[in-house]
């Protein structure tokens, strides 16, 4: 697997007939080791090492329903409310970040209600907040770190 705009993090990988698997933190088990599952499992560690989200308030890869249509999002991040406050879209480092992508997880939002989406494809990261009153994302620099006094 290529090397990814993130920090490193520790991952356990292991081989069983010919076929790779990573180890998620979150899921508790082996997953099968695609690009998309190499970003993904980047993307919680980072969540967790890094940016300090207890491993408890995140989801990975859970289903909703959209206009009678089952989707799953990649990660949901929910706050002390148990709401959810941010949504990831995670893309393999080979697929483009495009229009298309946000108006994925513009779609999952509509189920979800988080306030801050990202995507990324783990070389490129992009981070919005919605604004409510004004009814448009506001993009960010950055997810916020986790804290106790926040909506977290």
């Amino acid at each position: 697997m290529i090397a990814l705009n993130l920090p490193q993090a520790e991952l356990k990988i292991k081989s069983n007939e010919n076929k790779q698997f990573i180890f998620d933190i979150i899921r508790k088990k082996y997953v099968v080791l695609t690009p998309e599952e190499w970003v993904r499992q980047h993307i919680i560690h980072f969540l967790i090492n890094v940016k300090k989200y207890p491993a408890s308030i995140i989801a990975v890869e859970k289903q909703l329903t959209i206009n009678n249509l089952k989707k799953r999002f990649d990660l949901l991040v929910f706050n002390k409310k148990g709401l959810p406050e941010i949504i990831i879209e995670c893309k393999s480092p080979t697929t483009a970040i495009t229009q298309a992508t946000f108006d994925q997880i513009a779609r999952y939002n509509m189920a979800l209600n988080a306030n801050i989406l990202m995507v990324t494809n783990g070389l490129e990261h992009y981070f919005c907040k919605l604004d409510i009153e004004n009814k448009q994302y506001q993009f960010l620099k950055d997810i916020p770190q986790y804290s106790k006094t926040l909506n977290f």
